[in-house]
């Protein structure tokens, strides 16, 4: 007798056209979830077209025609500029690229979106750019967090001694990051260890951010401040910066005012030093710290609250 093979039954049209549904609508949810949005852009027309959620990213309404150079506009200039650099790129050479671009909201706030472009070719030309912007202001946010752990003095929240090292004495004479430091000062601040010991580490916590807080607003042009040590600062000026040694004997009753904590007022004293940048002559990051260091040195040889400057 004959048998036909037995094979599996098709799914009923009802079922597999359910499955579909419910596989779309569950793409749908994941890519709303993380923020993913899908867009193309016609090179002959300059049309753009935006899934709902590339609208929901830029805080624009999904029931409108959006311009190019209106959306192009909502970009951080870097990111507005190394965009247009990518892209002309892809659109010469076929290559994709992806890039995080800085966005500013129709609503003033302000996200990163991470962008992927691809392009489409017909005849070895390029007729369009497609790709995906996907929201990830909360991963540039926790990696925010983390460069700041590594780089910031966790008390008082100035650049770290690792920070100054990278950004000062590390880099070469007359280096462009140095073009316009006209001085570093150094700062001890006094009796630390025996106020630590009479109050507690807490009080001592408290006196060092303060003076690093003093320090910010009296010197906001400053274009580095650091704790390099457990009681020392550092401090770079520029040109902005009004006569040093002038501006510091102004500021330093303000920066050595008593600090109150826990209903109690701590002294605060400290010396300071200054090394001036010769005008005129490339600046060596370490000839300067030993000037400044020199002067530290010599002021606190002179007591509490003096402050001397460096041949």
């Amino acid at each position: 007798m004959f048998h036909a093979p037995i094979r599996n039954p098709a799914p009923e049209t009802s079922e597999f056209a359910t499955t579909l549904t419910t596989d779309s609508t569950l793409f749908a949810e994941a890519t709303r979830l993380v923020g993913l949005g899908a867009w193309s852009c016609d090179l002959a027309t300059g049309q753009l077209s935006w899934t709902a959620e590339v609208f929901d990213l830029f805080g624009l309404p999904n029931d409108r025609r959006i311009d190019r150079r209106e959306a192009v506009a909502l970009y951080g200039e870097e990111s507005r500029e190394t965009m247009e650099r990518l892209r002309a790129h892809t659109i010469a050479t076929g290559t994709g690229f992806a890039m995080d671009a800085q966005i500013r909201r129709t609503d003033g706030s302000t996200r990163w979106i991470r962008l992927t472009a691809a392009a489409r070719t017909e005849g070895g030309r390029t007729v369009a750019l497609y790709g995906t912007k996907q929201d990830v202001t909360e991963e540039h946010a926790r990696w925010e967090r983390l460069r700041r752990m590594a780089e910031n003095d966790p008390v008082t929240g100035l650049a770290n001694r690792a920070q100054f090292q990278a950004r000062f004495l590390d880099l070469p004479e007359d280096h462009t990051d140095l073009h316009g430091i006209t001085a570093l000062v150094l700062f001890d601040l006094d009796s630390f260890k025996q106020l630590n010991d009479r109050w507690g580490h807490a009080a001592g916590d408290a006196c060092l951010a303060t003076f690093a807080q003093r320090l910010r607003q009296a010197f906001p042009e400053a274009p580095l401040i650091a704790r390099i040590g457990g009681d020392e600062f550092a401090m770079l000026l520029c040109p902005r910066t009004p006569c040093a040694e002038g501006l510091l004997r102004l500021q330093l009753r303000a920066l050595l005012a008593p600090v109150l904590w826990d209903g109690q007022l701590l002294p605060l004293g400290a010396c300071a030093g200054i090394g001036l940048a010769q005008p005129g002559a490339s600046l060596d990051p370490e000839a300067l710290f030993v000037r400044a260091d020199t002067a530290l040195y010599r002021a606190k040889r002179q007591g509490g609250g003096h402050l001397c400057t460096g041949d």
